[in-house]
């Protein structure tokens, strides 16, 4: 037996457009159903055209992150192990910086980050590979 029953499909089919993420879809459904579920059901009902309540993570790192500064304040000698390590210019040139402010995700700050750390978009086939439903 499935345990996608109709009624939680409907409730999907509700929550998905307002914008709420698949965790906290998949908690409200309950039963046991995860995170990859959701997408996986998500990719198979086509109802990732459209949402208009979501963003996707650069929008929301580009919204929530500052612009980074136009030059960098850190030279390859001055940075320190948790600053932004983002280069401003050519390593061989006396102008040569890094961003240096602090790091947030990874070695970069979080306006950095948003650029340098892109997510591969999975297919249909990796998503239900990831739900667990496909060969």
């Amino acid at each position: 037996m499935s345990a996608w029953t109709q009624a939680r499909i409907n409730l999907l089919k509700r929550l998905w457009p307002e914008g709420r993420s698949a965790e906290t879809i998949a908690l409200e459904l309950g039963g046991g159903l995860t995170r990859n579920a959701v997408l996986g059901k998500v990719a198979r009902l086509g109802l990732s055209e459209g949402r208009t309540g979501a963003r996707t993570r650069r929008e929301a790192a580009h919204h929530v992150a500052p612009e980074p500064p136009p030059d960098g304040v850190a030279t390859i000698l001055s940075v320190r192990r948790m600053d932004c390590r983002w280069p401003y210019g050519e390593p061989g040139d006396a102008a040569f910086s890094l961003c240096g402010r602090p790091s947030e995700r990874g070695a970069f700050c979080a306006a950095h980050a948003a650029i340098a750390y892109r997510p591969t978009p999975l297919s249909v086939e990796g998503l239900m590979r990831l739900a667990g439903v496909a060969p």
